[in-house]
């Protein structure tokens, strides 16, 4: 046993044991989320659901089976519960938790129709017919007709939506840019009736644009609401809902493997491609993918070049001595400053400082109402490379700790000059460490939440930080981001059973994100030890 123990190999198996206890908590993470979260967006089964008689109780239920178990009742008993989602319409509200005993019958009837309503959730009934202003419709094949009426109304939506966008953003800022030069006219004292006249015209011609855009934007508003779907509900009362209100129409129990998985994929598509809404639980999650992935990279920009001419300040210009050993104890214990601490220090320098201070100078016609001296990205990118900027200088060290001595020498000997040899020899054998900060330091920023509460996130931004409008990036606007959205959908949510599945599918499209922006960085990271791989030897 001792020749064992002297021999390592002890060592090697609680290694190896330590790897895979690892990995398989990885894997079961990455599992627990995609099986959660996947599940939301795959059709599930619907079903009719006949109950015994019971006072101020429904005795038919229509929806899906959404968790089955041993659950405390609301009448305090325990036992075999069913947690059934029946849609925001029922009277039993959008989850009714029953007891298994009382389902005398369940069936699956295959024309029972599902509606994923946008905000409102989903409805469950049994398809009557259609009308359109107020008159019904005749269709050899209705459910064929709902879903042609669908994509058409589809269709107008973006449409209406795009141009309230263009109303929003280009309008708005064409507005500010005339009430900015109105200000510095009358701080010059050039409010003469000349230009007077010039602003007034500038009023009417946004006036006017503006009203043609609200008029072509209400036609389409008034073309879709001439459509309605009428609806058979559990009680047999016939009920329409508006078809502008529809994503989706399906019939689950009649689909076959196929169909499902098409319609599986283009739920997940929606969900990644769609805005956030005012329903925690229907929000989709892109302008929260788009606020992540420039957060991270403007912190990128930000804490790269900072990291490293702080590394090699360090390892190759400064002293040996107690004000060097002073300065790396400082970095190394800020990597442990709790990240809140952080939030408030950007909140309080970069934006009230600095922003208040940009202001001041170069915004001065747009005040009292701030600019930069507000929450928004820049700070937010700001904050986050400040966090994540001892990651960066020591992983920068460590890599420029391993460059031979000799390389520098023999650099020098030749001819070249002191900045030469670094530029030329010691930072591109150092690129491979550089990037390990990178990733470190990405890593670590996706997933922060708490300093981003204080200098810039928000549950639901009106506009995104990049458009299609000078200068594209918008850096002083607020944003949305996934780990934000993570904590908003788990903890704020007024429905937690029909937001607790976006949570899971959230949180595995944050992970996804991570592990791309890092393959990425390791495939460079690759790259640059394989060429210059010659200098270690």
């Amino acid at each position: 046993m001792k020749d064992w123990f002297r021999s390592g190999r002890p060592w090697v198996w609680l290694t190896a044991g330590a790897v895979s206890v690892s990995l398989l908590a990885m894997l079961a993470l990455v599992t627990l989320l995609g099986a959660q979260g996947m599940r939301l967006f795959w059709p599930q089964p619907a079903y009719q659901l006949q109950l015994a008689p019971a006072p101020g109780q429904p005795e038919q239920l229509l929806g899906e089976i959404y968790a089955a178990g041993k659950r405390a009742a609301p009448d305090g008993e325990g036992g075999d519960m069913y947690l059934i989602r029946t849609g925001g319409a029922s009277p039993a509200g959008d989850f009714y938790l029953l007891p298994a005993d009382r389902v005398l019958a369940r069936r699956r009837p295959p024309d029972l129709l599902v509606l994923e309503r946008g905000g409102y959730g989903k409805e469950y009934g049994f398809l009557q017919g259609m009308t359109e202003d107020g008159q019904p419709l005749t269709a050899d094949d209705m459910p064929g007709a709902l879903q042609q009426r669908l994509t058409l109304i589809a269709t107008q939506r973006r449409l209406a939506d795009g141009l309230r966008v263009r109303m929003q953003t280009q309008l708005g800022r064409h507005a500010e840019r005339l009430d900015n030069q109105r200000r510095q006219w009358e701080k010059r004292g050039q409010w003469t009736p000349l230009n007077m006249a010039l602003y007034r015209a500038g009023q009417g011609e946004l006036e006017q644009l503006a009203e043609s855009l609200s008029r072509q934007a209400a036609d389409l508003d008034k073309e879709m609401d001439r459509d309605r779907v009428v609806l058979r509900d559990a009680r047999g009362a016939s009920r329409e809902i508006p078809l502008r209100e529809i994503e989706r129409a399906w019939y689950p129990n009649a689909m076959g493997l196929k169909a499902k998985i098409r319609l599986w994929a283009a739920q997940i598509g929606h969900f990644v491609a769609r805005d956030a809404g005012e329903d925690p639980a229907q929000a989709g999650v892109f302008p929260a993918i788009i606020g992540t992935l420039l957060l991270v990279m403007l912190m990128s920009v930000m804490v790269m070049p900072l990291g490293v001419m702080a590394a090699v300040y360090l390892h190759e210009y400064a002293r040996s001595g107690w004000l060097t050993r002073l300065i790396r104890i400082a970095v190394g214990n800020l990597a442990g400053v709790p990240s809140i601490v952080y939030g408030v220090f950007g909140l309080g320098f970069f934006v009230y400082v600095l922003g208040g201070t940009l202001d001041k100078l170069f915004y001065a016609d747009a005040l009292p109402n701030p600019t930069f001296g507000t929450p928004g990205l820049l700070w937010a990118a700001l904050t986050l490379a400040l966090l994540t900027l001892p990651v960066v200088i020591v992983a920068t060290e460590e890599g420029l700790a391993r460059i031979p001595s000799s390389l520098r020498h023999g650099s020098l000997a030749l001819g070249a000059t002191r900045a030469e040899t670094l530029w030329r020899v010691v930072l591109p054998g150092a690129a491979p460490a550089m990037i390990t900060g990178l990733i470190l330091a990405v890593a670590r920023a996706a997933g922060e939440t708490a300093p981003l509460m204080l200098v810039g996130v928000i549950k639901s931004a009106p506009l995104l930080p990049v458009d299609g409008v000078f200068p594209y990036l918008h850096a002083e606007r607020k944003f949305m981001h996934l780990g934000f959205q993570i904590y908003d959908m788990a903890l704020q949510s007024p429905d937690s059973d029909a937001a607790r599945p976006l949570v899971f599918a959230t949180a595995l499209l944050l992970i996804a994100i991570v592990v791309g922006l890092n393959v990425a960085a390791i495939g460079l990271r690759h790259r640059l030890r394989e060429k210059y791989r010659a200098l270690a030897l």
